[in-house]
């Protein structure tokens, strides 16, 4: 089984790789028209309400309700019985988020108040975040049903074109920057056009996919049907503790909006080189496993189960941990490499350093989230991820407040780095008390050989982070250099970085067959 589901792993995490380089791509393109001025806050604020919210429902809440559920229609029911809960589901999901998306429309300017108040204080800013949220918002509609179409993919064990569909999107905003924006009078508006384009068409890509499979939606309002009423109840308290990430998200958005104009700026693309790697591994080996651990717990087979789990913990050490270091180490230099060109200033650079520097310190923490709900989804509890939900978000925005505060009053340069390191913090008390719970209600057992691979994992990070700080040098000496020295020399330190974390590894004794004995073929 480990094979399997480390090649699904693969599969999605190489389409991911492929959609993150084009949003690094997107994000530089951004960056160089646009900068880290007052529209492109603007944008960023506007994009982040519907995204927020795609995140909560989409691939938040609903995906972990509807793909267990789903998981046990396709082990018990026929195939008329599977079509026949997907067409009652895309009926009540899109006839709320068709509600939810006109409201939204309508009240974009409380969304904007709400979201993001220090606008308020500069009327041109909070006008023109209004306008974008009026294009934006339908984005939620279209991605929300491209996730219940992923959804029934990945169930199907389709899981490379859900994992490549989000391309779409950084090409269509990409266009619009490059193409659309210098023919408009408001160039920044060309981005909420291309996100609302991108819905469309992420959409319509996985239709014919759906059709091969006899499984394309013919929507029907059944509210009384028992799989969209367990999905409910699944969902609704899931929508909650599914997205405190995204919640949190949102409260340093709100308070950066407070902040000097540049604040929202610094934290999106921060928060953009954190995704890569959460996007490309551990949203990858969370969605691989959450069909596999359902059809365990369908099956009750709680042995393979809790091995599945042990599997995808180990997996998370051995790969997320150099990857929260290296990407703490390498801050500097990958935003000077990516970012520092046209508008983007080398003052943009130092700022959106320390947030980023902040946000990576969370990076393992976020990944072991994601497969840690998706242990307690997979068994259809949604309660305790809830509570431990409540329990980081208020945690956050207490830590928000005792970090950004003193640093205002007292002047210290870059606030908004305070509001990402309360984030990560109250990431790693979301993670450690998931995984309490997990151990002590769901009966997961942890698998032999925990304290070598801990050992084995922090030594070879620890030698990976000293080449790497070797590799780099002072970060003044990057700005001076030009765009292939730029990446050449990124390129040479990241090398050397990962051979000499797989090097110690290997020489402290790791072999892939310990990590595939914690699973055997259950």
């Amino acid at each position: 089984m480990s094979r399997q589901l480390l090649r699904s792993t693969a599969v999605v995490g190489a389409m991911t790789l492929i959609s993150r380089v084009l949003g690094m791509l997107r994000d530089m393109v951004v960056a160089r028209v646009f900068g880290a001025g007052m529209g492109a806050d603007a944008f960023f604020v506007a994009f982040r309400i519907p995204n927020f919210l795609r995140r909560l429902f989409a691939e938040g809440s609903f995906a972990q309700a509807f793909v267990p559920v789903l998981s046990q229609y396709k082990e018990k029911q026929t195939h008329e019985g599977v079509k026949e809960l997907i067409d009652a589901t895309v009926g009540a999901l899109g006839g709320a988020l068709f509600a939810v998306t006109a409201i939204g429309v309508l009240a974009s300017p409380l969304l904007v108040l709400i979201f993001a108040p220090g606008f308020v204080e500069h009327p041109g800013k909070y006008e023109l975040t209004v306008a974008m949220v009026r294009l934006t918002f339908p984005y939620l509609l279209f991605i929300s049903l491209t996730a219940l179409a992923g959804g029934i993919l990945n169930t199907y064990g389709r899981f490379g074109v859900p994992a490549f569909t989000p391309v779409f999107l950084n090409l269509s905003m990409i266009v619009a920057a490059l193409w659309l924006a210098p023919h408009m009078a408001e160039p920044v508006m060309a981005l909420a056009w291309g996100v609302f384009i991108a819905g469309v068409v992420q959409l319509a890509f996985q239709v014919p996919y759906l059709l091969r499979l006899r499984l394309m939606p013919r929507p029907r309002w059944r509210l009384d049907h028992s799989g969209v009423r367990r999905i409910g109840r699944l969902m609704l308290p899931g929508i909650f503790g599914s997205s405190v990430a995204q919640i949190n998200l949102l409260v340093d958005t709100l308070i950066a909006s407070f902040l000097v104009t540049g604040s929202v700026s610094w934290l999106y693309y921060s928060d953009r080189l954190v995704e890569f790697p959460l996007g490309v591994f551990g949203i990858a080996l969370a969605t691989v496993i959450l069909p596999k651990l359902s059809q365990h717990h369908a099956a009750q087979s709680n042995e393979a189960h809790s091995r599945t789990v042990d599997w995808a913990l180990r997996m998370v050490i051995v790969i997320g941990t150099p990857a929260t270091i290296g990407l703490m180490v390498l801050a500097g230099p990958l935003l000077v490499t990516l970012f520092h060109y046209g508008e983007f200033s080398a003052d943009d650079v130092r700022m959106a350093r320390l947030s980023l520097t902040t946000f990576s310190l969370g990076l393992l923490a976020y990944i072991l989230i994601k497969v840690l709900a998706a242990a307690f989804y997979s068994r259809q509890n949604t309660r305790t991820p809830v509570k431990v939900g409540v329990i980081a978000m208020v945690s956050n925005v207490v830590l928000n407040l005792a970090f950004v505060i003193p640093m205002v009053r007292l002047g210290i340069p870059g606030p908004h780095a305070g509001l990402a390191l309360a984030t990560s913090l109250s990431a790693f008390l979301n993670a450690g008390l998931l995984f309490r719970g997990l151990r002590r209600d769901d009966g997961f057992r942890l698998a032999e050989g925990w304290l070598p691979l801990l050992l084995q994992v922090l030594a070879a990070t620890a030698a990976m982070a000293v080449v790497l700080l070797l590799s780099i040098g002072d970060l003044g000496a990057w700005f001076g250099r030009g765009v292939a020295a730029r990446v050449l020399d990124l390129c040479i330190a990241i090398l050397a970085g990962v051979v000499t974390y797989f090097a110690v590894l290997w020489g402290t004794g790791l072999r892939w067959r310990h990590l595939r004995l914690s699973v055997g073929e259950a």
